[in-house]
């Protein structure tokens, strides 16, 4: 079975008033992504939400600015892709939404042995994450079109590391 799962789509990394914004890049796959959302909901396929959140005195933020807070509305998923009843929301407190999460059980719960990345930033969360699923013997897709990041040279070379290090497939 397949998964979606659409990563950091959050308000402080997509909009232009975000504490850690991907500005234009971020905001040019949102279109794509939901059509991804609505193709994996009409085959029945489980979408997870992945949210980075974090305390106030986050470690992270000795290398990044503050972003993504709990409870500040910079931690919320941008209104233009509305959470569904049957979605899941995973909580994360670092890159990979594999780390400390529930993210693993609830997908092999679903019978899921396949997954399929979108969201921010490639070079970072998405890279990650990637790198967790495959040593966790997930098969791993991600949608170009469906990646971003604040730095278009790392986002590059996340994808070319994702594909011949890590073995997913760049579609």
């Amino acid at each position: 079975m397949k998964a979606l799962l659409v990563i950091d789509m959050l308000k402080d990394f997509i909009y232009d008033d975000g504490a850690l914004t991907t500005g234009e890049p971020g905001q040019k796959i949102v279109g794509f992504i939901g059509q991804k959302i609505e193709e994996f909901r009409e085959q029945g396929y489980p979408i997870v939400f992945v949210c980075d959140n974090h305390e106030p005195d986050d470690k992270e933020f000795d290398m990044f600015q503050p972003h993504c807070v709990a409870g500040t509305p910079g931690s919320e998923i941008i209104n233009e892709l509305p959470v569904q009843q049957g979605d899941k929301i995973i909580k994360k407190r670092r890159y990979s939404a594999f780390f400390g999460t529930e993210l693993d059980l609830y997908l092999r719960e679903k019978g899921v042995s396949e997954i399929y990345l979108v969201g921010v930033c490639t070079n970072i969360c998405v890279l990650y994450t990637a790198a967790d699923a495959r040593n966790l013997n997930y098969q791993v897709s991600i949608y170009e079109n469906g990646v971003a990041s604040f730095d278009a040279e790392a986002h590059r070379f996340a994808l070319q590391e994702a594909g011949t290090t890590l073995g997913c497939r760049v579609l």
